[in-house]
This record gives structure tokens, sequence and C-alpha cells, in this order.
């Protein structure tokens, strides 16, 4: 007669053993090199050189975050529309493209330790609407946020506000304004500065770094900030680089590059070049 066999052992056993496997193989990926997806027209987080270089604040910083994981970056252009898909599909490892943190993204992306955090801000033609203002901190309270933006809302009232679709800032607009305001939204922050010098629409809100550099072009000149800069924890906890819900051992590589460049103040250095200003978090 033969020896009886336990199924039950052999299929834990097999079980057991797989798991070992998957998490050696899971724990054993170095990241030699990553591919990190920008868009490469969002100045000036990151920007195109005409020679087709990346360049920025971004890129240079990511460049730094690279030697101090001793990682081989390669740096790719995508359109932001596409850019979440991307990561998930492969594409590449990281996105880095001023990119906030909110509970929606995280649902799927794994957000890095964020390491700048910056306010936005409407820009219009200079004396078409409110003089510029103090800065304004909101929290995710109702009241605060519809005291803080009703001379905003009666200034635009029947106005065209134009936003770059997919940002944190575009469910802000959406919410609060649309009942005063037409909103039109476009595919990138400059479409909608272009439309605003050729008067198609009346107010462009974004970020205030990008809005520095858009201000400080010469063609620019005849545009101005309205209003108050908006800051604070209603648009999330900072902007930071998003990778896969799997990779969370290049995210620890991630995290300690970037605690690191802020610790000996590189992330400072940098966001004064390229943004006249400490954006640190």
């Amino acid at each position: 007669m033969k020896p009886r066999i336990d199924l039950r052992k052999i299929c834990l056993t097999t079980l057991f053993s797989g798991l070992l496997l998957c998490g050696s193989t899971a724990g054993a990926k170095e990241w030699k090199s990553i591919t990190i997806a920008t868009e490469g027209g969002y100045e000036p987080w990151n920007l195109t050189l005409p020679g087709g270089k990346l360049s920025g604040f971004e890129p240079e910083l990511m460049t730094d975050l690279c030697k101090r994981m001793g990682t081989e970056c390669k740096l790719v252009v995508q359109n932001w529309d596409g850019m979440i898909a991307g990561l998930n599909a492969g594409k590449y490892d990281v996105i880095m493209d001023a990119i906030v943190i909110t509970p929606d993204r995280k649902q799927v992306v794994t957000f890095t330790t964020p390491y700048a955090s910056t306010p936005a801000s409407f820009i219009v033609a200079k004396g078409t609407l409110l003089p510029p203002a103090p800065a304004i901190k909101l929290h995710d309270d109702e009241k605060e946020i519809q005291a803080a933006i009703a001379p905003l809302k009666a200034a635009l009232k029947g106005k065209t506000i134009g936003i770059a679709s997919g940002t944190v800032y575009t469910p802000f607009i959406d919410k609060y304004f649309k009942d005063v305001a037409d909103i039109r939204e476009y595919s990138s922050s400059a479409d909608a500065i272009l439309d605003l010098q050729a008067e198609r629409i009346d107010a462009v809100f974004d970020d205030i770094t990008f809005a520095n550099s858009t201000l400080s072009r010469p063609e620019n000149s005849n545009l101005s900030f309205s209003g108050p800069q908006l800051s604070g924890p209603i648009w999330g906890d900072g902007e930071a680089m998003g990778v896969r819900h799997s990779d969370t051992d290049l995210k620890a590589k991630l995290d300690e590059a970037i605690k690191a460049a802020l610790a000996d103040g590189t992330v400072k250095k940098l966001s004064e070049k390229w943004f006249k200003s400490d954006v640190t978090p």
C-alpha cells in the first residue's frame, strides 16, 4: 500500500516557499536605473531648452537626488493629462511635475516626501480686476474659504477663467467660481496664458511659481497678479514625486534622498535659484 500523501501539507509548503521567493525577489530590486516623466513645459518647475535638454527646478533637483541614490536617471517628456496613467502602465518609474499630494491622487499613486509647498493666484491683464493683496492661508473650512474668495467672485462675475485641466486647482475653480464665471480648461498653463494675452479669457488661476516665471518675461509685462495669493492645507500636503503603489522600495530610496537634500539646504538653494523664493515645505 502506498503511503498517504498529505495534500494540505504540500500545498502549505508550496505556498510558504512561494511567498518567500516573492518576498526575496521584491526586496532584491536595486533600482540601478530609473525613468522619470515630467511635462517639460511647466516653467520654472521644468522646461525644455532649445536643444531639447530638460531643465528647471525639478530636473536639477532630480539630478542631485540620483547622485545621492547612486542611480542612473533618464528624464522623459509626458503630457500631464496622461502622466499618472503612463506611470501605472509601466512606461516610466517616477512622475515629477509639481504634483500636489491630494487624497484622490493617493488612491492611484504613492507619493514621496514632499519637496515643495506653494500658493496659487489669479493672473490678469493689469488694471482689469482686483489689485494684488496679502496672502491668505486656507484650511478645509467652508466658511473660511467663502469669506476669503468673496471679493474675487464679485470681481470675476461674468468673466471667463482659464485653468489647466487635471491640476489640484481645477476642482477648486469649478466648485467656487462656476456659478459666477465661465470656466475654460486647457491642456497646459502656457496655453491659458496665450489666450489671456489674446483677450479670449479674462483671468488664469495657477501656481505662484509658474505665475512668477510667466510675469517675469518681457512679453508678459502687461500682466499682473489679481487678489490675494491662496495658500495652506487647502492645496494638500505639498508637491512630491509619484511612484506605483507596488514600488515601496523605490519610494524609500527617494524619501531618503529628498530628506537629505532638504536637510543640507540643497532644495532651498535650488528653489531660490528658480523661484526667487524659498518653497521648501
